[in-house]
């Protein structure tokens, strides 16, 4: 999950490359470097830290000039983050470069295997033998750079997204790409090359998305080349029109990237039902839904398939399927599910979520339910990923980008898709009344403004996180549709202000939790005026006896729980099923607050990075 990024045309490849660096290093940010070649030297520069640390680094150790380059961010895998370990990685003979995001699982034995050949190794990356095998493969058999790295990727078994170039070949840069995403941005007599179309979205509109197992030769001034790395069979590569904008991926004013896409959910949530939900007609217009209707409708249970914040999203709607539709739903790590033989039969509906649609676990668990027979529906954010492409069909969320590592508007949009997907087929089956279902739609159609006013609470939340900053340990629990809230509310505290966090469900709290409670342990409870209020302010109680503190989120107006909790963060009114969307952003702005009063990273927290494109 690092990111790529390359140039070659007729500007200077630094300030491109940097800069796309600077925009990539949501995906990794353990080391940077970068590799410019002006024809005649490859100037070569690379560090521990941040994109900022590289860039102060080159400003004082090499000349920029060049109008070849290429780039990388690091989530280190193999090998610790250190300098030698940062790409880009040179061949034995200093004249191959290369940047590389993914894992290459049988390194060891071909490292082993050019070591006896004569081959030194610096790092301790599986990438420095990749780039060693594509030139043991060039010189053994006198070929071109291309022919190398094909030869040379059908003995690797692993994922990759990789930029290479030679010093003897000054107008050519060769990628190519098996399970981590590869952009190619077509200008002026220029490209560019990146994990994702954010580096280059000010220079070009048009973008070439390699699929898995194809490779492309890039020359200056010529037609790209797109081939099979399999059979060496010419492609003609489809070039799309983006529709990202440079304003989506900048921070408009807000301190950090999670907090300007917290407050942006209003509008993501109606970005995702808009053209979708038409409540005065009472119709819910999903292509992907109505195409595949019968499949949806056949389907002997849904088994979702998701990771992190995705798999919350997929907890939350295994209540509304199963409370709304009346479909039978299984909710799976993809992680897991790809290693546990699972049982999948041909009338299965397998719903894959991914913010990035690149994540590999998920996309490893779509290849399974697919080989099953299963039909698969993709819900992801990013247009042309490799999960839209591999599923049977789908539908986007429409949140625009996500840049801050912890998802928050991503969780939100998700369960808007998988909220309409469930209504929709709820209306299907006849699970629903008309009255209920329009009821349903337009109560959908408030979230929005409901949001809004949820984010209202900012500002005491804020008071209240700073009386709660330094505690060690968070206990988060909820109820029904509100239980993964919980799981999510204690996920983003987690990974942002690393405070140990844990949700349950309130009943659990019984059976082990409880002995952890005294006045040193702030409690989130989710207590909203739906669903099984009574047993809450139950749980509550129990609580309060052994003084733990209380943090309630309620519904506006509430007075029960406000006379037993220490504080209370109200929300809106709605339907149980849609309250997840609401009760979820005071714990978000709880998280935030909390990680910003601590001086922690809050859009690049340590160790993780955003889109986990490696096992």
């Amino acid at each position: 999950m690092c990111g790529i990024v390359g140039y070659i045309g007729h500007q200077e490849a630094y300030p491109i490359i940097i800069n796309g660096l600077q925009r990539l290093e949501y995906r990794g940010y353990d080391s940077a470097g970068i590799a410019l070649y002006d024809g005649t030297n490859i100037k070569l520069s690379k560090t521990k830290g941040k994109v900022s640390d590289l860039k102060n680094k080159i400003e004082s150790e090499i000349s920029t000039d060049g109008t070849l380059g290429i780039g990388h961010t690091r989530w280190a895998t193999h090998g610790v983050p250190n300098d030698v370990n940062s790409h880009p990685h040179s061949s034995n003979s200093g004249d191959l470069v290369i940047i590389h995001n993914g894992i290459i699982e049988n390194y060891d034995s071909l490292k082993k295997e050019l070591i006896k050949r004569g081959y030194t190794f610096k790092s301790d990356t599986d990438t420095e033998v990749l780039i060693n095998l594509i030139e043991d493969v060039q010189k053994s058999e006198n070929l071109k750079l291309g022919k190398a790295v094909q030869i040379a990727l059908n003995q690797v078994v692993g994922a990759y997204a990789i930029a290479v170039f030679d010093k003897k070949k000054p107008n050519e840069i060769v990628v190519a790409k098996l399970g981590s995403p590869l952009a190619i941005g077509i200008g002026d007599d220029e490209f560019f090359i990146a994990s994702d179309a954010s580096p280059f979205i000010e220079y070009t509109k048009n973008a070439i998305y390699l699929e898995d197992k194809e490779m492309a030769i890039i020359r200056r001034g010529k037609k790209i080349k797109v081939r099979k790395i399999e059979n060496d069979t010419e492609v003609d590569p489809y070039i799309q029109e983006l529709k990202l904008n440079l304003e989506q991926i900048e921070k408009g004013g807000y301190e950090h990237f999670m907090l300007k896409e917290i407050f942006e959910q209003p509008s993501a949530i109606l970005d995702t039902f808009r053209g979708r939900l038409l409540s005065n007609e009472a119709i819910i217009k999903m292509v992907g839904v109505e195409d595949n209707m019968k499949k949806f409708l056949a389907a002997d249970r849904i088994i979702i398939v998701a990771c992190g914040t995705s798999w919350h999203a997929g907890l939350v709607a295994e209540y509304i399927f199963e409370d709304l539709a009346r479909i039978p739903v299984e909710v799976e790590y993809a992680s897991e599910f790809r290693y546990r033989n699972p049982v999948i039969t041909e009338k299965d509906v397998v719903i894959a979520i991914s913010q990035s649609g690149e994540t590999a676990d998920t996309l490893a668990a779509i290849k399974l339910a697919k080989s099953k027979g299963a039909f698969v529906f993709g819900v992801c954010n990013v247009v042309g990923s490799t999960i839209a492409r591999e599923t049977h069909a789908g539908a986007y969320t429409h949140a625009g980008p996500e840049i801050g590592v912890a998802s928050t508007k991503a969780f939100t949009t998700q369960i808007t898709v998988l909220t309409l997907i469930a209504l929709r087929l709820a209306r299907a089956k006849g699970t629903m009344s008309s009255s209920e279902f329009r009821h349903h739609l337009i109560e959908l159609e408030t979230i929005p403004g409901k949001v809004e006013e949820a984010l209202k609470s900012d500002a005491y939340v804020e008071t209240v996180s700073e009386i709660y900053k330094d505690s060690k340990n968070f206990l988060y629990l909820g109820r029904g549709f509100n239980f993964p809230v919980a799981l999510e509310g204690a996920l983003k505290l987690k990974e942002i202000s690393y405070i140990h966090a844990e949700g349950y469900p309130a009943a659990e709290m019984k059976h082990g939790p409880i002995a952890l409670i005294d006045e040193q342990m702030p409690v989130v409870v989710i207590a909203t005026k739906k669903g099984h209020y009574e047993k809450v302010v139950s749980n509550i109680q129990e609580i309060k006896s052994r003084k733990g503190k209380i943090i309630g989120i309620v519904t506006k107006g509430d007075t029960s729980v406000k006379e037993l909790a220490d504080h209370v963060i109200e929300v809106p009114d709605t339907l149980e099923c849609l309250s997840p969307l609401l009760t979820t952003i005071p714990l978000q702005l709880l998280s935030y607050h909390i990680a910003v009063m601590l001086n922690k990273n809050v859009d690049q927290p340590r160790n993780l990075a955003k889109s986990v494109t490696v096992e």
